[in-house]
C-alpha cells in the first residue's frame, strides 16, 4: 500500500495532534500516523505544566474549553534551600488572569483528540512507523500496519513523535531522576506554585486540585528509596527536604520516576522533513517548559505550512526559514533549563550565597522579574 499527501505527522500526541488541528481547514490534504490502536485508548496520566501562551493556542485551536480539571497558577515562589533569596512571580503583575495551569495529560490528550475526530484531518491508527527519509520533491515514511508494511510519501513529513525521533538525538544525562507524585498537605496555598533549588536538584510543587503535583529531582539511587519507602517515612523525608511552606504533608499517592536527559537532534531539519517537540528536543523539567516550547514548535510550522504555496512544502527554504524563526526560542530554552540546573546543584559555598543575592535582587528589580516571568509565559521571543 502506498500513497501520497501533503502532509504527513507522524505521532498524534499532543503536539502533533496540535499541529494537526492548526492545518485543519487549510485545503491541504493531512494525515496523521499515530501507534494507538484507537484515539480512544487513554494516554499515560500524568501532571502536565503549561504556560498562559499555551493556553493562549490551545483557545486558537478550540480545545481548552475541553479542559475540565485544570488548576490555575497565580502566584510562583522560587527559592534556594538553605538561603534568604526569594523571588515572587504575581500575574496581576504581568496583567494576566494566570501565569500559567496544571492539567492532566492524558485530559489533554483525549480532548485534542475529540476535535480532531471532527476536524477532517486523516487519522490512521495502529500504525507504528519504522523508517523514514527524505528525497529530492518529497519524502518517504515506512511504518507497519497490521502486519503489513504501509508506504507514504508527502511534500512534507513532520516527526512529532518523541520515539520517532530518539534515535537522531544526541543525548547527555544528568545523572538524576524526577519522582513524580500528587501530595495532599495540611496548609496548601491556593493558586501558589513552589520551585525550590537544592544542591541534589530542585523540588518543585503545583497545585493540583485539593493537593500539589510533586516534581522531585535526586540522584537515581535516591529516588530508588525514596520509591520503596512506606507513606509516613517518604511524607517525613518531603517535609525534611521541602521546608513547612505548605504545612505538613499528609498523603501521598501515584509515585513513579524517569531519568533526565538533555537531547536534541542535529539533523531536525532535513529534505522534506522536520522534526518538532520531544522528537527534536527533550530537556530538564525544572521551570516546567518541555510541552511548552513543543507546542509553539507546532503553532509556528502550522503557520509558515498555510502561508507556503503548495508546491513549496517541504522545500529547502520553507524548512530552513521556520528553523530559523524557531532557533532562538528553542535554544534559550534549552540553555536556560540546563543553566539554572547546574548552577543550582553546584555545592561551592560562595556560590550558594551569591544564588540567594541573586534570587533578592530578582524580587526587587521589577523589570528583570517582569523579563523572567514573560519568557516563561510566552517563550524566548515572548509574542
Amino acid at each position: 500500500m502506498r500513497e501520497h499527501v501533503d502532509v504527513t505527522i507522524v505521532g498524534g500526541g499532543p503536539v502533533g495532534a496540535s499541529l494537526a488541528l492548526a492545518l485543519a481547514g487549510s485545503g491541504l490534504d493531512v494525515q496523521v500516523l499515530e501507534a494507538r490502536a484507537s484515539l480512544g485508548q487513554a494516554a499515560w496520566r500524568r501532571t502536565l505544566a503549561l504556560s498562559y501562551g499555551s493556553r493562549l493556542i490551545l483557545d486558537r485551536l478550540d480545545v481548552w474549553s475541553a479542559l475540565r480539571d485544570v488548576t490555575p497558577i497565580r502566584h510562583i515562589h522560587v527559592s534556594q534551600r538553605g538561603s534568604f533569596g526569594v523571588t515572587r512571580l504575581h500575574a496581576d503583575e504581568e496583567g494576566v488572569p494566570e501565569l500559567g495551569y496544571v492539567v492532566d495529560y492524558g485530559e489533554l490528550d483525549a480532548a485534542l483528540h475529540a476535535a480532531l475526530a471532527s476536524s477532517g484531518v486523516r487519522v490512521v491508527t495502529g500504525t507504528r512507523v519504522t523508517d523514514s527519509g527524505g528525497m529530492s520533491g518529497y519524502a518517504w515514511i515506512e511504518a507497519q500496519q497490521n502486519g503489513r508494511t504501509r508506504m507514504t510519501t508527502a511534500r512534507l513529513a513532520v516527526i512529532a513523535d518523541g520515539g520517532a525521533g530518539n534515535g537522531n538525538q544526541v543525548t547527555r544525562e544528568y545523572g538524576q531522576h524526577a519522582l513524580l507524585a500528587w501530595v495532599r498537605c495540611s496548609a496548601p496555598r491556593p493558586g501558589w506554585a513552589f520551585e525550590r533549588f537544592t544542591a541534589q536538584g530542585p523540588v518543585a510543587l503545583l497545585p493540583q486540585g485539593e493537593g500539589y503535583a510533586l516534581v522531585w529531582t535526586e540522584a537515581p539511587e535516591r529516588v530508588q528509596a525514596l520509591l520503596a519507602m512506606a507513606e509516613p517515612e517518604f511524607l517525613a523525608a518531603l517535609h525534611e527536604h521541602f521546608g513547612d511552606r505548605v504545612g505538613e504533608f499528609l498523603q501521598v499517592r501515584d509515585r513513579s520516576s524517569f531519568p533526565l536527559v538533555l537531547a536534541w537532534a542535529p539533523d531536525a531539519v532535513g529534505a522534506h522533513r522536520i522534526m518538532i517537540g520531544n522528537a527534536a528536543h527533550v530537556m530538564h523539567p525544572v521551570a516546567g517548559q518541555g510541552f511548552n516550547l513543543g507546542l509553539r514548535d507546532a503553532w509556528e510550522l502550522a503557520a509558515q505550512i498555510r502561508s507556503a504555496d503548495r508546491q513549496a512544502l517541504g522545500s529547502e527554504a520553507m524548512l530552513r526559514r521556520f528553523a530559523s524563526t524557531r532557533a532562538f526560542d528553542v535554544s534559550a530554552s534549552m540553555w536556560f533549563t540546563d543553566r539554572l540546573v547546574r548552577l543550582f546543584t553546584r555545592t561551592d559555598p560562595v556560590l550558594h550565597h551569591a544564588r540567594g543575592a541573586g534570587l533578592a535582587m530578582l524580587q526587587q528589580f521589577a523589570p528583570l522579574r517582569h523579563f523572567v516571568a514573560r519568557r516563561m509565559m510566552f517563550g524566548a521571543r515572548a509574542w
